[in-house]
């Protein structure tokens, strides 16, 4: 027999084997059994109170309501368990869990999403291992290096006013393409348009 945790060796149920003398089962009632048919009469009693759950509840006749609604729950309750974990353990658990704050800031829960910290959006460039090149738009400051042949044309202070592009690059021809792992260099506002 291999015993993992001595927890389990230790932790023994507590059970009720007989009432003065009369015996119960075999294997007795758990103790636990009879705190969850405590609280759920209790709770039953109390909800046939309110306006609301009261109308229902009291349309259940009181041997139900009193005693075998509490005791079928109360068994199934003390039957359960979660991860290893008796019911009310398992209940308060999840509790506390919903009830605390969601995010973290410095080890500590943080009540809100105003002191969490986001990264910066990143700007993703293919690498220019493809054959051919990518379209797309972009705005200096930068370098971009062309791994492709292609053909590189500048426009001047007149064509600026008509095109917003600076620098447009094309796959280029056999007869005019320049040579690959040529770098552009853009300034700050300088417009690069590939395609």
């Amino acid at each position: 027999m291999e015993v993992r945790s001595y927890r389990c060796v230790f932790d023994l149920e507590r059970r009720i084997y007989r009432v003065d003398r009369f015996r119960l089962n075999p294997s007795g009632v758990p103790l636990r059994g009879v705190v969850y048919f405590l609280a759920l009469a209790g709770a039953t009693s109390l909800a046939a109170r309110l306006p609301v759950a009261g109308a229902i509840v009291g349309a259940l006749p009181w041997y139900m309501r009193d005693l075998a609604l509490p005791g079928v729950i109360a068994a199934l309750l003390a039957v359960v368990q979660l991860d290893g974990r008796p019911f009310h353990l398992a209940a308060r658990a999840v509790v506390r869990l919903h009830a605390r704050p969601r995010t973290h800031a410095r080890l500590c829960f943080a009540g809100g999403r105003a002191g969490v910290w986001l990264p910066p959006p990143l700007l993703m460039i293919p690498d220019g291992s493809d054959p051919r090149i990518r379209r797309f738009r972009y705005t200096g400051p930068g370098v971009a290096r062309l791994r492709v042949a292609h053909e590189c044309r500048v426009r001047g202070v007149l064509a600026r006013m008509v095109s917003r592009e600076h620098v447009t690059v094309r796959a280029g021809t056999r007869a005019a393409a320049r040579a690959s792992g040529d770098l552009i260099v853009l300034g700050k506002g300088t417009r690069l348009r590939t395609g």
